[in-house]
């Protein structure tokens, strides 16, 4: 294995200081997402999402961003999973993109709610048929005997459905709007001096925020 002390790489594609974002931070986030797009990053759209249990533990793992609008950002998943279970008894919550190829960094931290019924109903729709099969399949985060109970079960269910053109929303999974309190811009520099610009507001009905640099 090699030495992971000497793994090193030095960031010096770009410069990151107030002339060039805007003020508001949510359309600074698409431009950003954007410039992934044309990079042909791998998978821009995949976050880190950390959330924590009632006794402060912490938990994270990769989920896919579905939608950023003035709300916040759109994400779906098993309301019954580890991080469902979490968010219903805190919902605060924190994202991260990661973009290599750009050496930008995007952190959000903010409070997570649930999108509205017909919302989270229409983007089921949406999906490939296999992957709406599949929610109804999977008991998401809970243990189970084996793969071959999994399968079983998705043939059960695709069998139970095969007549039917719409398959119905499982009552157990939906979106959620991750709206934010703060979203920090990451920009590598030489000599690990990384560029850090912060936007934060105080209140999640107010639509001023208040930009800040931090130190690396």
């Amino acid at each position: 294995m090699s030495n992971l002390a000497d793994l090193r790489q030095e960031y010096a594609q770009a410069e990151l200081d107030r002339t060039h974002v805007v003020d508001d931070p949510i359309e600074q986030f698409r431009d950003w997402f954007d410039e992934a797009l044309d990079a042909e990053v791998h998978e821009p759209n995949a976050m880190t999402i950390a959330t924590a249990a009632p006794d402060a533990a912490p938990s994270a793992r990769i989920v896919l961003l579905k939608g950023v609008d003035e709300r916040g950002f759109r994400f779906y998943t098993n309301y019954e999973s580890k991080k469902g279970q979490e968010l219903a008894e805190n919902p605060s919550a924190a994202l991260v993109f990661w973009w290599p190829p750009l050496e930008r960094q995007v952190r959000i931290e903010g409070r997570a709610e649930q999108l509205p019924e017909e919302e989270s109903t229409d983007y089921f729709h949406s999906r490939p048929r296999g992957s709406q099969l599949g929610a109804w399949v999977s008991p998401q985060s809970q243990v189970v005997d084996s793969r071959a109970d999994l399968e079983q079960n998705l043939d059960e269910v695709t069998a139970e459905y095969e007549d039917e053109e719409t398959i119905p929303r499982p009552p157990h999974w939906g979106g959620y709007v991750v709206r934010p309190t703060a979203i920090e811009f990451w920009q590598g520099r030489p000599n690990r001096l990384h560029d850090r610009l912060r936007y934060r507001r105080s209140d999640l009905d107010t639509d001023h925020w208040r930009l800040e640099r931090l130190a690396p």
